[in-house]
């Protein structure tokens, strides 16, 4: 599987001749997220909701993919393509002051978890508050690669992503939606997340992309920094 990193929670993966993006964001500047279009094709679009201009503006994504906005996806899942996609309903933060901040109360959202390369990858969508239990109980054991949201403000609290981490077990954690000088939320850096963990535990990539197979996964919990390439 190749992977790369867009901006903020959008990547890009490609295994079995199928490319999948995730989370696309509205590019340009305010209201847009300040980050440059994705501007490739690709086979499938997944976001964690239809209602986030951070997270579910699939227009610069090339070609006709299918899309699918996790919310719609039922407790049975749901295959497109070939994708196997499960979903685990969560909320932006119920305590983050969003009336004040942002003029809009939080929004519905969902955790997405696909199969693609022979490899299941958990998205965390836009949760802000703890894992619920009856997810993390349902995750356990089935995450090899997860997208851990580092920013901590209006996402979940850093002590619970650590918590979740630990409860779900990913041998690869890789971390997004966090600070960038390209955007204008004020969020906390990439730092402030893997400082938390060994330094013989954290890579960093040096660039936006990264290559992962079944074979090649760490036998440990490794966390993969990548750099936004838009």
């Amino acid at each position: 599987m190749n992977i790369t990193f867009y901006a903020h929670a959008s990547f890009r993966f490609e295994a079995d001749g199928l490319a999948v993006v995730t989370d696309p964001y509205t590019p340009g500047p305010k209201p847009g997220s300040g980050f440059d279009p994705i501007d490739e094709a690709a086979d499938l679009v997944i976001m964690s909701s239809s209602t986030d201009r951070f997270h579910s503006d699939p227009s610069h994504v090339r070609g006709s993919p299918a899309v699918v906005d996790a919310l719609d996806v039922g407790p049975e899942g749901l295959t497109v393509k070939g994708v196997e996609i499960r979903a685990f309903p969560a909320m932006e933060s119920l305590t983050y002051d969003f009336q004040g901040q942002h003029g809009r109360d939080p929004d519905a959202n969902a955790l997405y978890l696909f199969r693609l390369g022979g490899l299941r990858v958990l998205h965390l969508g836009d949760t802000g508050n703890p894992v619920a239990p009856e997810h993390l109980e349902a995750l356990r054991g089935q995450v090899d690669i997860l997208l851990a949201l580092a920013g901590a403000h209006a996402t979940i609290a850093l002590d619970d992503l650590d918590a979740a981490i630990a409860a779900i077990g990913p041998r690869v954690v890789i971390p997004m939606h966090y600070f960038s000088p390209r955007g204008w939320l004020r969020i906390e850096p990439v730092e402030t997340f893997v400082s938390r963990y060994p330094a013989e535990a954290v890579t960093r990539v040096g660039g936006p992309t990264l290559e992962l197979t079944p074979e090649t996964l760490p036998e440990q919990l490794h966390i993969y920094v990548l750099e936004q390439s838009r």
